[in-house]
């Protein structure tokens, strides 16, 4: 993608459908008049009167508990300068939305006009009653340093800057892990640090707080090497300056241990890296461009420990391991501050995670056989679902030890619970699924590429680096379209009925009349179905070459599907392809089957459709809690219809002991835990949190997904094909943009796992 290109899609990103990232929503009813009576005029005169009593009651009864002030002047916005707090706002917004999505932390983005010290902290003083804490950002250096103390001082509430402690936090613990990989300890190793500004003065004073001697430390600005004898240093290039008489980054870097860079890219050479000790750590963290280029490091040094801040590279440095989850345990104990303990505890949990055993769904999202703690695995990955369980916790109890916590945690599995139970909306699977698909990207067919929304599709998948696109249609709408769209990229095009075609047409209908001649297909007509998009497609990924297939998106579902099984075919020991959607909902991610494909089961075709579900469900690294629906619950009706269901769940029950499901069970019964395990002890599902609804029938699962799409808004990723033979994945007609890049990761992703399957079977054979 060209740059204007990427400039209007953010610009629309930003101002469509409506503009900004981030919205306030109710979180009471507010349906009838008793409500709104409650919620303001006169019932809210209660809550105000007892807040008036006792000023902690805020919490009890008001958003304050929940609620962070990201606060800016606009004077250090990420690499763009001084740009004013107008011009602040997107990112202050988006800071919001990573606190909504990681820690559950509600945010006001507030923008202060006033590049005054004085008048600044005044103003966040002034309008701190509302919130529970303060995450300053963008603040330039060194008055950054002064506004957080103050502020810090003056304050009841927590206050971070995160430029300064957010890459001081992960980098320690990324720093205290690499030191115990090259068997080197802190008090002893040298360490070169590039950059003098608020982050990495707050870097060095942690490692400092760490163990990190100060007669071992040297720190560069733009000007060279920061020494005691230069003049009028400010009172933070003092505190670092060196006695050493040297003054450039290719001495500093002699025979030094650790090198910390926060300063601009390409600065340390083959030869500066040659010169350090032996395993050297490299942190080199300028974005988008390291100190140090990640493929040109590892190879000119084998024994280098290396991090960056890219996502694209082991070892990310990334604040978002950070300040959602600090802030989230410094609110549940309501801190008065976030001091020196509670930033060295959220360290020293990040270091201990990244030793711990790596759950497969992170595996599965990074395209990992197993992350194991080692060089390339030092710090957590932003992903993993565990850090919501595990630095919250950890801040707050270093609150409560520390004496600054107002509010102690007492059952400390039940807030573990509590924190998990506050990520069942969070929408991670969708990055989960793209970022896995990315690392091992596929060639996917879009079959209705001269479709203006599946091209913009193929131009995300390509851009992204999710998938390499092939694009078949009408050659001249195409190009039409892509130059509309600014997609000027290498992709390549194929129009099935050009006669430039005709070689690769042909070779395709020999191979299907071969398969299919005792089928009643002719020559002829596997020639002429050959010049049909859908059959063209199909037998790419048949013949290998093209990995994946994406269509549907204007034709029905039925027309569609007809090639694909003619073609294409099911997997040995399927007698019937089903389908799925997996639903993005309030209470977490939720498989639907079968929504698209069986009209009216039997109790064989209904368990295997359960069983191809539970096999898809942990392709996305989920285990399976199934529920087998009906309009009745265990045996209650002996109607025809329930006793399908309560046989195919008889069936599994014998055949897959292991798998989690139970039914047949009514709807309300196995999404509400408490009732089902009050009713139905003896179920498999009692206790335990449903995410995968298996239906009687389609019009069942098909009217719920749709009405649980429109409804509650709640996104959809699917119809997903389950007993393919090959990576093939039919969109609903209309498909959003969004939904085919969701789709196509699908697609990617289940031919990675195919190609799989097929070389361990190619390895027994070998074997055998």
């Amino acid at each position: 993608m060209s740059k204007e290109s990427r400039r209007r899609e953010a610009l629309v990103y930003h101002a469509k459908p409506k503009p900004g990232k981030i919205q306030v929503v109710p979180t009471k009813k507010y349906a009838s008049q008793r409500d709104l009576s409650l919620a303001y005029s006169p019932g809210v005169a209660e809550p105000c009167l007892e807040i008036a009593k006792d000023k902690n009651n805020v919490y009890k009864y008001t958003t304050k508990g929940n609620l962070v002030a990201v606060i800016s002047n606009g004077t250090a916005v990420l690499g763009l300068g001084n740009i004013g707090p107008e011009a602040s706002k997107p990112v202050m917004e988006g800071k919001g939305l990573l606190f909504k999505i990681f820690a559950d932390i509600d945010v006001f983005d507030i923008e202060v006009d006033t590049e005054n010290i004085d008048a600044f902290i005044e103003t966040v003083k002034n309008i701190s009653p509302t919130f529970g804490g303060i995450n300053l950002e963008d603040i330039k250096a060194p008055e950054a340093f002064e506004i957080e103390r103050r502020l810090k001082e003056e304050l009841d509430i927590p206050v971070m800057h995160d430029d300064q402690h957010g890459t001081a936090i992960i980098s320690a613990a990324a720093l205290i892990n690499a030191l115990e990989l090259a068997n080197k300890k802190i008090h002893k190793v040298k360490i070169v640090i590039s950059g003098a500004g608020a982050a990495a003065v707050s870097c060095t004073r942690l490692y400092k707080a760490f163990g990190a001697k100060p007669e071992n430390i040297v720190m560069l600005d733009s000007k060279g090497v920061i020494r005691k004898d230069q003049p009028n240093l400010s009172p933070e290039k003092a505190e670092f300056a060196t006695s050493r008489k040297i003054n450039t980054l290719d001495e500093a870097l002699k025979k030094a241990d650790v090198f910390v860079g926060l300063s601009v890219r390409d600065i340390v050479t083959p030869a500066m890296l040659k010169s350090m000790n032996k395993n050297p750590i490299v942190f080199a963290m300028a974005n988008p461009n390291p100190e140090i280029d990640y493929d040109l490091a590892i190879k000119t040094r084998e024994d280098i420990i290396m991090a960056t801040g890219r996502s694209d590279h082991p070892n990310q440095v990334n604040n978002v391991l950070g300040f959602p989850y600090i802030f989230r345990g410094a609110l549940d104990v309501r801190a008065s501050k976030i001091n020196e303990e509670m930033k060295k505890a959220a360290v020293l949990a990040l270091a201990e995670l990244a030793k711990e055993p790596v759950p497969e769904q992170v595996n599965i999202a990074y395209g990992e056989t197993k992350l194991n703690f080692g060089r390339d695995y030092i710090i957590p990955k932003p992903f993993d679902p565990r850090l919501i369980a595990k630095v919250p916790p950890a801040v707050a109890r270093a609150a409560m030890e520390s004496g600054v916590a107002k509010e102690p945690i007492l059952d400390w599995q039940k807030y573990e619970d509590e924190l998990y139970e506050r990520m069942g909306s969070d929408n991670k699977i969708v990055r989960l699924l793209v970022n896995r698909a990315k690392t091992d990207p596929k060639r996917v067919v879009f079959a209705e590429a001269d479709h203006l929304d599946v091209l913009k599709a193929a131009q995300i998948i390509h851009d992204e680096k999710i998938g390499i696109p092939i694009l078949l249609g009408r050659k001249e709408v195409i190009l039409e379209l892509m130059e509309e769209i600014d997609f000027d990229a290498d992709i390549e095009i194929i129009d099935p009925k050009e006669d430039s075609e005709d070689e690769k047409r042909n070779f395709y209908a020999n191979k299907y009349w071969e398969s299919r001649r005792r089928s009643g297909v002719t020559l002829y007509d596997a020639k002429k179905w050959m010049r049909e998009r859908n059959y063209f497609a199909a037998m790419m990924v048949n013949v290998g070459d093209a990995d994946a297939l994406i269509t549907g998106y204007s034709r029905s579902y039925p027309s569609v599907l007809k090639p694909m099984l003619e073609v294409i075919g099911k997997i040995e020991g399927v007698d019937k392809v089903a389908a799925t959607n997996l639903m993005i909902t309030k209470r977490g991610p939720m498989f639907l089957s079968d929504t698209s494909v069986n009209i009216d089961p039997t109790a064989k075709e209904l368990a295997k459709i359960a069983q191809m579900t539970a096999f898809t469900m942990k392709m996305f690294g989920m285990t399976p809690v199934m529920a087998m629906i009906s309009y009745t619950n265990f045996g209650s009706s002996k109607h025809d219809k329930a006793r399908k269901v309560k046989e195919a769940v008889s069936l599994l029950h014998r055949t897959a002991p292991d798998l989690i499901i139970d039914g047949e069970v009514q709807m309300d019964f196995a999404l509400n835990m408490d009732l089902h395990k009050k009713n139905f002890p003896f179920s498999k599902l009692a206790g335990k949190k449903v995410n995968a609804l298996i239906f009687p029938s389609l019009d069942s699962a098909n009217s719920n997904y749709k009405l649980l799409k429109e409804l509650n808004n709640a996104e959809s990723i699917g119809p997903i094909m389950l007993g393919m033979k090959k990576p093939v994945h039919i969109l609903q007609l209309g498909a959003s943009v969004e939904e085919i890049v969701n789709m196509a990761a699908v697609a990617i992703i289940d031919a990675q796992q195919k190609e799989k399957r097929a070389n361990k079977q190619n390895i027994k054979r070998k074997k055998h």
